[in-house]
């Protein structure tokens, strides 16, 4: 299947096309519209339209200041919410859910004048590098239709990928972003800790792990969405400054070579690198050396595996106060029918993690931060493969009927037993998306380039990673590499 993506028609081009009055907002809307009702069957990356009052939005308002104005943008149905509309975070526990609210972040999106005209397709609870859920089923890849997208914002991911909107918005908790922007070839940013929007309701999200931004396809939509999207929140529970200089203004700033250079082909917890992956770093490797950066191989020295095992005991425990919430609002128990089996076994693992290993995980995540930092005292920038290989089939099968059985009777077991079941549960799936966890714990910026296309016609992203409040750095090294044409 060739497939190649138009990274010309971004959001800031059809923004200047409606502010010089050759293109209106209804107009454009009508065109996603169109091009979501002509893909959508194949891909399923959108699960929810706003038609009639996404259109009615179009015709009433001015979009003369607005960076985004009139431009159609799709929402992820998990934590970005919208009042009134669906709130289902792909899971058949809230099929009929709608949210009471409209979040800060959605809110912030409608202030920059962008349109929400629907929402796409996640993994239950956003759980999994894929999108493949029991409420909505699988989310395809417009490179190949029997991969996955990616996850957990694969609907998302496809939705750009395809040309339904200029880009979608996405959220990233263990590579949600980064991950589908490698499988998809699109541009995947995940912001430093505290920089969009959070809330209401929470001040954190996942303990500072999750954070919400875009799916995007050039650098210049990236760095104008961000300026549009940092904010200060005195209620949230991380803050980083805001970025006066202005991530559009500076794009174009050029990055010094005197930086150094880190990179790394081996796989934070010891698994298999593809020769494809190893092949995107090493390209980039070279180009950087030409440009006459200072480049070398090496790596933070931080324990991948425990760093991984206190993420699951997070996603455990966090999962359990989510559905104990959802139980109490309810007034009923959730059964193992009320869930997918991943789910299941972390609500009852979750149970199960003591106050005192709460506590010690984000210790282990506070220990990594720090020597993330003493490592950026000598390197400026960190670059991995986004992902261990291209994207997995749609049909992949991760578990066998013994270890289903397992997962079934999660609450028979020791604490300790149910946590090593969650790393069973999910070594297959990590071994093929590694290294993006470690930005979420650390809290630091990393993003996903488009720079590499296997023999196979695949996308295949890599990855750099920045000191805390230096996306201008990862934004400028990526437009250098668009601009050289590095992008596929």
């Amino acid at each position: 299947m060739t497939f190649k993506l138009d990274r010309k028609k971004d959001a800031l081009y059809y923004s200047d096309q409606i502010k010089r009055g050759h293109l209106s907002s209804e107009e454009l809307l009508q065109s996603s519209f169109q091009t979501i009702n002509e893909k959508n069957p194949l891909l399923n990356a959108v699960v929810h339209k706003r038609e009639n009052k996404a259109m009615q939005e179009a015709f009433e308002q001015s979009w003369k200041d607005r960076p985004f104005g009139g431009v159609p943008i799709l929402l992820k149905e998990l934590g970005q919410d919208m009042i009134g509309e669906p709130a289902r975070a792909g899971s058949k526990l809230l099929k009929d859910h709608r949210s009471s609210y409209t979040s800060h972040f959605v809110a912030q999106l409608i202030r920059a004048g962008f349109i929400p005209i629907g929402s796409t397709n996640v993994p239950e609870f956003g759980f999994t590098n894929i999108t493949h859920s029991e409420l909505f089923g699988p989310a395809r890849n417009p490179y190949n239709l029997e991969l996955n997208a990616g996850g957990s914002s694969g609907g998302a991911a496809a939705a750009v990928a395809s040309g339904m909107v200029p880009l979608a918005g996405a959220s990233d908790g263990g590579g949600s972003i980064r991950i589908p922007a490698s499988f998809t070839g699109l541009i995947g940013l995940k912001p430093t800790r505290g920089r969009t929007p959070i809330g209401p309701g929470t001040g954190r999200a996942w303990q500072g792990a999750a954070i919400s931004f875009a799916l995007t396809k050039s650098m210049r939509d990236t760095a104008a969405m961000l300026d549009s999207m940092q904010v200060i929140q005195a209620a949230a529970a991380f803050s980083t400054p805001l970025f006066s200089e202005g991530y559009l203004a500076s794009l174009n700033k050029p990055f010094k070579t005197s930086k150094k250079i880190a990179y790394s082909l081996k796989s934070p917890i010891g698994t298999p690198v593809s020769q494809e992956a190893e092949q995107a770093v090493m390209n980039a490797v070279s180009w950087l050396e030409k440009k006459g950066f200072s480049v070398e191989e090496n790596k933070p020295d931080i324990d991948g595996v425990d760093l991984m095992r206190s993420y699951y005991v997070m996603n455990a425990a966090e999962t359990a106060a989510m559905l104990g919430n959802l139980e109490k609002a309810r007034g009923r128990s959730i059964s193992r029918d009320d869930v997918e089996l991943l789910t299941w076994v972390l609500f009852q693992a979750g149970k199960a993690v003591s106050a005192v290993k709460y506590s010690n995980t984000l210790n282990t995540w506070d220990t990594a931060a720090e020597k993330a930092a003493e490592f950026n005292e000598t390197y400026d920038l960190f670059l991995q493969p986004a992902t261990a290989d291209t994207a997995p089939r749609i049909d992949k099968i991760y578990w066998n009927d013994t270890f289903k059985n397992k997962m079934q009777n999660t609450g028979s077991f020791s604490p300790d037993e149910q946590q090593q079941l969650i790393w069973d549960m999910w070594e297959e799936s990590l071994t093929l998306t590694p290294f993006t966890q470690q930005a979420n714990l650390t809290g630091q910026p990393a993003i996903s380039l488009p720079t590499h296309l296997t023999k196979n016609g695949l996308p295949l992203g890599i990855q750099f990673t920045a000191p805390k409040g230096h996306e201008h750095w990862l934004l400028q090294i990526g437009q250098m590499m668009e601009t050289d044409g590095l992008f596929i």
